[in-house]
C-alpha cells in the first residue's frame, strides 16, 4: 500500500477544511431547493472519481470520469444558476462595508423595538381570532419583483392597519405584506412557493410561500395559520413555531428585523 505513505502538514489541514466547507455549503444550497439527495449522489460520484483517478490510477476510466465531471459541473451551474447567484450575493453582503461599519443610534433601536411590538400585537390578536396572515420583513436584498406584484402602501407600521389588511373581507388579505425600512411597502404580494419535498403536509400555502421567499432572499417571514391560529417564523429556509411572547426575541435577533427601522 505504497500510496498511503505520505506526509501530512499544515497545508493539508487547510486543504481539507476548504473542501469540507465547500461540500457543506453545497449541501445547504441543495437542501434549500429540496434536492439533498442530489448532493449525496454527487458526493458518491466524486469519491468514486477520486479513487479511480488518483488511488488506483485507471487511465481510461479516469479520463471518462474527467469528461463527465467537466460536463456535469456546467450542467449544475445552469440548473442551479439562481441559487448560486443568491449564494454569492449573500457572501458579498456579509462582507460589505455597510454591514461591517453600520451603527444603530438609540433612536433607531427604539423605533425598531416599537415596530416589532406593533407587529407582535397584530399577530397576537390575529392568532386569537384565527385570521391568516403572511408578513415579510425585508433584509438587504431588493424585493422589487415581489412588491411589484402587490398594491403599494408606503404606510407606517401599525398593528391596527396590519389587522385590517388581513381581515377576511378586505381585498388585500390574500397575499403577503412587505415591511422595509420601518414602512409597510406593499400588500397582497405574491411570493415564490418552496419546492422542498420535505415540508410537512400540515403546512399550508402561506407556510410554503414563507419558506420559498426565505430560501431565495435574506428576509424573515411571520405566518399566522388560519386553521390553527399558531404563529410561525421562517428564516434562511427554516421554519419554527413560536408563541406571541417568543416572537419578540426571535425578531429582535433576526438580521431582517434589525434593519426594519432603517
Amino acid at each position: 500500500m505504497h500510496f498511503l505513505a505520505f506526509s501530512f502538514g499544515f497545508k493539508d489541514v487547510i486543504d481539507i477544511l476548504l473542501v469540507a466547507g465547500i461540500l457543506y455549503y453545497t449541501y445547504i444550497l441543495l437542501r434549500r431547493t429540496g434536492a439533498a439527495n442530489l448532493f449525496w449522489g454527487i458526493l458518491a460520484f466524486l469519491i468514486v472519481w477520486f479513487l479511480v483517478s488518483f488511488v488506483f490510477q485507471l487511465d481510461l476510466t479516469g479520463a471518462l470520469f474527467d469528461r463527465i465531471i467537466s460536463v456535469g459541473a456546467i450542467a449544475l451551474i445552469v440548473i442551479f444558476q439562481e441559487e448560486i447567484r443568491m449564494f454569492f450575493y449573500r457572501i458579498g453582503s456579509r462582507f460589505s462595508s455597510w454591514q461591517l461599519f453600520r451603527r444603530h443610534s438609540p433612536e433607531d433601536d427604539a423605533a425598531s423595538r416599537q415596530q416589532i411590538l406593533e407587529i407582535i400585537q397584530a399577530c397576537r390578536h390575529m392568532a386569537s381570532t384565527k385570521t391568516g396572515a403572511l408578513i415579510v420583513l425585508a433584509g438587504e436584498e431588493s424585493l422589487k419583483d415581489i412588491t411589484d406584484t402587490g398594491e403599494r402602501l408606503d404606510a407606517q407600521v401599525s398593528a391596527r392597519l396590519i389587522e385590517n389588511i388581513f381581515f377576511k373581507n378586505t381585498p388585500l388579505h390574500d397575499g403577503a405584506l412587505v415591511i422595509r425600512g420601518g414602512r409597510m411597502i406593499a400588500a397582497a404580494c405574491i411570493l415564490p412557493v418552496s419546492k422542498n419535498q420535505s415540508i410537512p403536509q400540515s403546512y399550508g400555502l402561506r407556510h410554503r410561500a414563507a419558506l420559498g421567499i426565505t430560501e431565495k432572499t435574506d428576509t424573515t417571514c411571520i405566518v399566522v395559520s388560519e386553521e390553527t391560529g399558531h404563529i410561525s417564523v421562517t428564516h434562511d429556509g427554516t421554519i419554527r413555531e413560536v408563541s406571541a411572547d417568543e416572537l419578540f426575541l426571535v425578531l429582535h435577533s433576526t438580521p431582517a428585523a434589525s434593519v426594519t427601522a432603517g
